[in-house]
């Protein structure tokens, strides 16, 4: 089925072939348009007045949840509470966290009066009774449904009704989250990036569950946290994991057929991407990848594929394929499966327009599942989520032009001959 948001265009497959190149002003424009776009509030936001924010609290100790707890008390100005199972992580986070300002007012991105204000703002407890005067409370905990859901069924019965439970999953199901609890419609997804200070885009996921009122609230945070939000429904890796995911998947499933990792790894090279795939993979860690693409699987087993040579280089605990150089790392290597000699090795081009294949397929059903309101909010999601090129427009204008689109959809993601250069 040919999703209805691929739109037909006259623009023949491959007018704009050099995905090397710059794709012209039409596709700069497009891209600029969305970045200013950003500051109108995600599209479908519901018309509910949000409920105002006097305190705040943060559910684990780790790196995300030290972040966001000095993003919520630096934008918000608010206090905010921090906790977790013991008395020594917490101790760690509140370290941890006077060590982060320390570095912004030695670097002078931060003024020691308002370092230490921002100090005084974030307290520690283990004591989750201390939440109950919370008006948001978001969980940053292990990636695990169990794990989630444990901590909300604790949580909520010490708080007010009326208080937004907020849920930082990368992937898991929020409805599921909250399924249980005596009230799930105030249960919203806020996806942030990492690291939390630098990348804009948060990801907002609602579901059948929620109320206009918790959704309006999840949305007016985001914009008073410094945020680019767009509205999300309850999926399975929401846009940008689905689609990095979906990237991976492919890649991997290449290498472990027995490409060359080199050639493969760099095959996206003349897209202009931030960095290569596995260079990326080395960043978010192979054990958390694995879980990513796992979770995935079970979603969609027919399209996301769990690589056996990542399952590998997870048990090793291996900080990825390569090194810090580039270079795949000798204990990588011993895991790849050897090359069948019997099959012709891909090119990198064969290696790019698979990828591509694959990301437009991707792109194509997210839409046709009404994930996101179009195609814009799909780019706007992986050009600040994923800091995707801006000269190219964003990932459906780069589909577009690599002629993906039409390969696999018979149509493109855009009208008119706009990104042709």
């Amino acid at each position: 089925m040919v999703p209805d948001n691929v739109v037909e265009t006259a623009t023949p497959a491959g007018t704009g072939t050099a995905v090397a190149g710059v794709p012209g002003k039409s596709a700069r424009a497009y891209a600029a348009a969305l970045l200013a776009a950003e500051r109108q509030g995600p599209l479908g936001a519901p018309g509910a007045v949000p409920r105002p924010i006097r305190r705040a609290g943060v559910i684990g100790a780790g790196l995300m949840a030290s972040q966001l707890a000095v993003l919520f008390a630096r934008q918000l100005g608010v206090p905010v509470l921090i906790t977790d199972l013991s008395q020594e992580k917490v101790d760690g986070a509140l370290c941890g966290i006077a060590g982060h300002l320390d570095k912004l007012v030695a670097r002078g991105q931060l003024t020691e009066t308002a370092a230490r204000e921002l100090r005084s703002l974030v307290r520690g407890t283990v004591d989750k009774r201390e939440f109950r005067d919370c008006d948001v409370v978001i969980e940053a905990v292990f990636e695990e449904l169990s794990v989630k859901r444990a901590v909300f069924a604790e949580i909520e019965p010490l708080m007010r009704a009326d208080a937004l439970l907020l849920t930082n999953t990368s992937s898991l199901s929020v409805a599921a989250i909250g399924r249980g609890l005596t009230n799930p419609e105030r249960v919203v997804g806020l996806h942030f990036f990492n690291p939390v200070a630098v990348l804009p885009l948060v990801e907002i996921i609602s579901t059948g569950d929620n109320d206009d009122v918790s959704v309006a609230s999840a949305c007016s945070l985001a914009r008073l946290l410094g945020k680019t939000a767009v509205l999300v429904t309850d999926t399975p890796g929401f846009v940008v994991n689905r689609i990095l995911s979906r990237l991976f998947c492919e890649l991997l499933r290449i290498i472990d057929d027995g490409a060359d990792i080199q050639l493969a790894d760099h095959a996206l090279d003349p897209l202009g991407l931030p960095m290569t795939p596995l260079t990326l993979l080395g960043f978010i860690g192979p054990a958390v990848q694995l879980h990513i693409c796992e979770t995935m699987h079970a979603a969609y087993p027919d399209r996301f594929y769990v690589s056996t040579s990542l399952a590998a280089v997870a048990k090793a605990r291996l900080r990825g394929y390569l090194d810090k150089s580039g270079t795949v790392l000798p204990e990588a290597a011993a895991l790849l499966p050897n090359a069948d000699a019997g099959l012709p090795a891909p090119g990198a081009e064969s290696v790019r327009a698979r990828i591509l294949d694959a990301l437009a397929e991707e792109v194509g059903l997210m839409l046709a599942e009404n994930v996101v309101a179009g195609p814009a909010e799909v780019d706007l999601c992986m050009l600040l989520g994923a800091n995707f090129p801006v000269h190219q427009g964003g990932l459906t204008p780069m589909l577009d032009l690599s002629g993906a689109s039409r390969r696999v959809w018979g149509k493109e993601f855009h009208p008119g001959p706009g990104f042709t250069g």
